[in-house]
């Protein structure tokens, strides 16, 4: 599976941003999604999931209310809305792909994901 995140850039507190993130190489319908991001000298950390079908979605504390994920499977990419920005949303956002198994819960943790794309920066102004 090969990832392509978008949309990323420099935009002042109180503004939003939509990322976008496109899958080829497997069924993207069979795929669970998430976005991650990496501030300098952090750890990688959960933003929010998406279930293979749309149905389920997950949201870390820090962003839940602000950002919103959503996937369009006929053209296999999802989003990322990001609504009332604030400095501490800088970083690095990666977009991950879970091949969704039975009976298995959506992952919200970066081990758990098979497949990474290669980042896109958001840096937000005070």
């Amino acid at each position: 599976v090969q990832l392509q995140a978008s949309g990323g850039g420099l935009v002042q507190a109180g503004g939003s941003l939509r990322l976008s993130c496109a899958a080829s190489g497997r069924t993207f319908s069979s795929l669970n999604m998430g976005w991650f991001r990496q501030a300098p000298g952090k750890e990688r950390e959960f933003v929010a999931a998406i279930s293979w079908s749309g149905g389920s979605t997950y949201y870390a504390i820090s962003v839940k209310g602000r950002f919103t994920i959503s996937r369009d499977n006929a053209k296999n990419t999802v989003y990322l809305q990001m609504n009332s920005l604030k400095p501490e949303d800088t970083a690095v956002y990666y977009c991950a792909a879970d091949a969704a198994k039975p009976l298995s819960k959506v992952p919200t943790t970066a081990r758990e994901y098979d497949y990474w794309g290669q980042g896109t920066q958001v840096t937000v102004s005070s």
